[in-house]
């Protein structure tokens, strides 16, 4: 392996409060407990040493309480192993308050922090992590602002609040939020999160774009054919069933996640790597994306739920006998999409979407098939494969080159040879968790993996054409797919109409 070149290196972070509002639930617990933990043992401690993470629910327990029980999912959900000296400096930092839900709890909030604060030589440096559910959000800036826990943006210190996704139901709803957080907060406080973009492979579609010039030359309407995005999980609903059958696979996957892959993708060359640059490339891929108009939902979009089927070894229920889901429910569990960029790059190259639930296995991948081999030399019979680049985001991260070359021999036989790097065979050491960056990005107060505002707009506008359209099932009917299977057949004549076809993993 060559030079390593570093652009910029993991600095440890300001020192700061981290307030989990709703730290007893599920993220919490799962996930951002056991990402601050990995940053402490990280090499050096990438957390300053006056740096606290104060947990605030409606459960009552003790600050030691908290410490056992975040202690417990360390152990289980951490990717690295617990350290008993690590530890012990970790559960130093946790304390806990109980009180979200009460009257008073705000107040007390902020008298805690302060106490917290001058017994801890800390600056007040603030974060709110709103790891609560996305009705009581609204209410939870606006109890922040009230009990003065937000300070100005152009002060000394800093106060930044963490918003999880999904910010709003439809447009009007994120819009609403959008209203909500500007009242109280100025754009540089807010972080609204996607842990999809803190996967190293996400991250790494700037690198492969834009440090690597063979695949920027060949990045556009001229030399690629399509372009495919799949996000295929195979467990069910589970235990988020009541949230999602008033969502849907659209507003859980596409509008978010998909979307700023797909803007990852077809971003132009930002003019630096400054975050306010970054972010406004990836703006103005969506305000290139072509709107599905109503008329056309039926040839360009598919909907529909899973039914009872087989998974692996095991028989698995269809959608609507799943615990929490209504009988007569139309929620989705599965999307495809045919989306155009209208932009001097990309026009007329079409964009393949796809995600559901109850697929053959857990799968995210790109891939971008270049253009056929003119009809000459070894293509005459028109029977070569296509080029393929293929980036996995999960769970084998890495991406794969597919090839022609010539078979070993001395006749002339040539078939296709794939150049496959995997992360965890390449690099050294496992890859850090989403979470473990995208904190460590909120404390440094750098925005370049959070949406902005715009663009959370802009990708409802996209989203919200689409579920207009769906509320004519005449025009896209709601299918069904067995269990087991990589979705309906016409998700397959979507592509097929087109002479291509679906890249299963």
């Amino acid at each position: 392996m060559g030079a390593v070149l570093t652009i910029s290196e993991a600095n440890p972070a300001p020192p700061c409060s981290i307030v989990i509002l709703g730290a007893s639930g599920d993220l919490a617990r799962r996930k951002l407990l056991p990402a601050l933990y990995n940053l402490e043992v990280c090499g050096e401690s990438l957390l300053a040493p006056e740096t606290v993470v104060l947990g605030f629910a409606r459960t009552r327990m003790t600050t030691e309480e908290f410490r056992n029980s975040a202690r417990e999912s360390v152990n289980v959900f951490s990717r690295l192993e617990v350290r008993e000296e690590c530890w012990r400096s970790f559960e130093k930092r946790l304390e806990y308050l109980a009180g979200l839900d009460q009257p008073d709890g705000f107040k007390r909030l902020r008298e805690r922090l302060e106490e917290i604060e001058r017994g801890r030589n800390l600056p007040p440096n603030r974060i709110f992590y709103l790891s609560i559910p996305p009705d009581a959000m609204r209410a939870s800036v606006e109890r922040l602002a009230e009990a003065g826990l937000i300070s100005r943006a152009s002060g000394p210190n800093f106060s930044r609040v963490v918003v999880e996704k999904p910010i709003g139901h439809d447009l009007e709803s994120a819009l609403e939020i959008g209203r909500t957080l500007s009242r109280f907060l100025d754009e540089s406080q807010i972080f609204r999160i996607d842990h999809y973009l803190g996967k190293e492979t996400v991250q790494n579609l700037l690198v492969l774009r834009f440090a690597n010039t063979i695949f920027e030359r060949l990045w556009g309407a001229r030399n690629v054919d399509h372009v495919q995005i799949t996000v295929a999980e195979s467990e069910g609903v589970g235990t988020r069933a009541g949230y999602y059958d008033r969502s849907g696979a659209l507003r859980d996957i596409v509008q978010n996640h998909m979307l700023q892959v797909l803007a990852l993708l077809a971003i132009e060359p930002p003019v630096s790597l400054d975050a306010s640059a970054v972010r406004e490339a990836k703006l103005n891929v969506l305000r290139a994306l072509r709107p599905i108009a109503p008329e056309n939902s039926g040839a360009l979009t598919v909907r529909a739920r899973y039914a009872a089927g087989r998974l692996g070894e095991e028989n698995v229920r269809g959608y609507v006998e799943e615990k929490g889901v209504a009988r007569d429910s139309r929620t989705e569990t599965f999307v495809a999409l045919k989306v155009f960029v209208d932009n001097w790059r990309w026009s007329g190259v079409p964009f393949y979407l796809r995600t559901g639930k109850r697929l053959p296995h857990r799968e995210s991948l790109i891939a971008v098939q270049f253009k056929d081999a003119p009809r000459i030399l070894f293509n005459r019979s028109g029977n070569l494969p296509p080029n393929l680049l293929t980036v996995r985001i999960q769970p084998d991260e890495g991406f794969s080159f597919d090839v022609m070359a010539k078979r070993p021999g001395l006749g002339l036989a040539i078939s296709p040879v794939q150049m496959n790097l995997r992360y965890s065979g390449a690099f050294e050491g496992p890859s850090p968790d989403a979470y473990e960056r995208l904190l460590l990005d909120v404390m440094a107060g750098d925005h370049t993996l959070f949406p902005s505002d715009a663009f959370v707009e802009k990708s409802w506008e996209f989203v919200q054409t689409v579920l207009d359209s769906w509320r004519d099932d005449s025009r896209a009917p709601l299918r069904e797919y067995p269990a087991g299977s990589w979705g309906p057949k016409e998700a397959d004549a979507l592509v097929e109409a087109d002479g291509r076809r679906w890249i299963n993993p």
